[in-house]
């Protein structure tokens, strides 16, 4: 039997299930890949072997080989134990960013290699293309699925060995492909979250490998509010979780986290969702990634996101001796986090990124030029 030119990654769910679909539509030779990625913890919250099987019946129904490799050691290396180090800093990381660069697109290339392949496909809602000689990273089709803010760390070499057969379709377009192709993924239902954590509660889960620490909620005036179990549990505009409800004196309104003081030990709290204490028109960035491979040096306006699903925004990037950027916002940003990603755009196309590093909102430390 020829070995298949395209391995394509198949997650056992319905977007992974259809790229397959689509592929073997167009005349392609593929072959699928299952990556076990989060070794089974006991917890009965790893839905691991449930996935494998699905990814089994969808390659039986589709009538290709598929092929499974055990990536559990370099997830753990290569994303959560930076994982937990940033929370342990007081950061709050993006392990979906990490997943994509680390173990994605590349044990699993390296592995689609090994097994003869020339690319690889998954089912992420993102387009490459290429223009004057290189590729280009671009916003899927569908705007309210669109993953290339997780995809922004690949380059040239990756994206060149890529296919995103999902990024011309809408959601309920390959619902219905997968419907009407019997696929037994196709009412499954999205998967969502961290997907080590899966249903569990998030201190839960993080207090297994970090030591709860307790410290004191303030308001950014001082005045002191209860009690928190550790900064780390918590993130910027975070609601929920404080049990601050029905305090005598203060209004029935919800709190937000606003500010963690991490040297301190204290966690700071406000009410109003759009709060000016959460409010940033600048951050600087940890050292960029460049799609293109070639850094920008000087200044230029652009688009930027600092979270995922949120609209794209209006601003200056100016590029620093270090590697990293300077962004100015066209107007404020509501509780821009670090640890989190910022993604560049020009129009569709994905610029490339880096971790947030510090923000000048008011109760961040002094803000480095």
């Amino acid at each position: 039997m020829s070995k298949a030119k395209i391995i394509v990654g198949l997650s056992g769910g319905v977007d992974s299930s259809v790229a397959a679909l689509r592929l073997l539509a167009d005349g392609e030779s593929i072959a699928g890949l299952f990556m076990q990625n989060w070794a089974d913890d006991g917890s009965g919250e790893c839905r691991a072997e449930d996935d494998r099987r699905d990814a089994v019946a969808v390659a039986g129904r589709l009538g290709i080989p598929i092929h499974f490799r055990d990536f559990s050691g370099e997830y753990w290396d290569g994303v959560f134990r930076h994982f937990l180090d940033e929370y342990a800093a007081g950061r709050t990381p993006n392990p979906d960013v990490l997943c994509n660069r680390e173990v994605k697109f590349k044990h699993f290339l390296d592995a689609a290699r090994e097994l003869g392949a020339e690319q690889i496909a998954t089912g992420h809602y993102a387009r490459i293309d290429q223009h004057e000689s290189r590729w280009r990273l671009l916003r899927a089709i569908d705007a309210g699925k669109d993953q290339s803010y997780f995809l922004h760390q690949l380059g040239q070499a990756q994206l060149a060995a890529t296919r995103f057969p999902l990024g011309e379709l809408h959601k309920p377009d390959v619902r219905r492909m997968a419907a009407d192709a019997q696929l037994p993924t196709a009412a499954k239902k999205d998967s969502t979250g961290i997907c080590f954590i899966g249903e569990r509660d998030f201190r839960t889960f993080l207090s297994q490998y970090l030591p709860m620490k307790a410290g004191e909620i303030r308001t950014p005036d001082g005045a002191l509010l209860g009690e928190h179990q550790g900064v780390f549990f918590h993130t910027l505009g975070q609601r929920g979780g404080l049990q601050l409800g029905g305090m005598r004196g203060r209004e029935a309104a919800p709190w937000y986290v606003v500010g963690k003081d991490v040297a301190r030990n204290i966690l700071h709290v406000e009410q109003g969702h759009d709060s000016p204490w959460l409010q940033s028109n600048r951050l600087r960035s940890e050292a960029m990634h460049w799609i293109s491979g070639q850094p920008r040096h000087e200044a230029f306006d652009c688009l930027a996101q600092t979270r995922y699903r949120q609209p794209a925004e209006a601003c200056t990037v100016i590029p620093r001796n270090d590697g990293g950027v300077i962004v100015h916002f066209a107007r404020p940003q509501r509780a821009v986090t670090p640890g989190q990603s910022l993604v560049l755009y020009d129009g569709d196309e994905c610029l490339g990124g880096a971790v947030i590093a510090a923000t000048d909102a008011p109760l961040e430390p002094s803000f480095p030029e």
